[in-house]
């Protein structure tokens, strides 16, 4: 299984110090790590996005997406990929959605690939 975390950052010259900090304190979690904006020099973005390939216990990937959450301007979501039965089955972690909701994206995606 991959676990990737993908991390969205709105207004980048002000979330980005706390971002950066925090997967920082977290780094060790962190196999590779992308950062991508449009723009460069003076047509840089203010919207980045971070892709990072995870390790570690699903529990510490959740709270690290957590604390990157209560970042204003910043938005984490953890994917959980994996073949089953020779297919690709894809989780995504979203602490704004109710269990239940997710449970039902999963099994209809995996239905969709039968």
């Amino acid at each position: 299984m991959k676990n990737v975390l993908l991390i969205l950052v709105d207004h980048r010259k002000d979330a980005a110090v706390n971002v950066q900090k925090t997967l920082t304190a977290w780094g060790c979690l962190i196999k590779t790590r992308l950062g991508l904006h449009e723009g460069v020099q003076k047509d840089c973005s203010e919207h980045g996005l971070i892709i990072c390939e995870m390790a570690g216990e699903d529990s510490q990937l959740k709270e690290l997406q957590r604390k990157l959450e209560l970042i204003k301007g910043g938005t984490a979501k953890l994917v959980a990929l994996k073949f089953e039965d020779g297919l690709a089955f894809t989780k995504i972690c979203s602490f704004k959605e109710k269990p239940a909701a997710l449970i039902n994206k999963l099994t209809y995606k995996k239905e969709m690939k039968k």
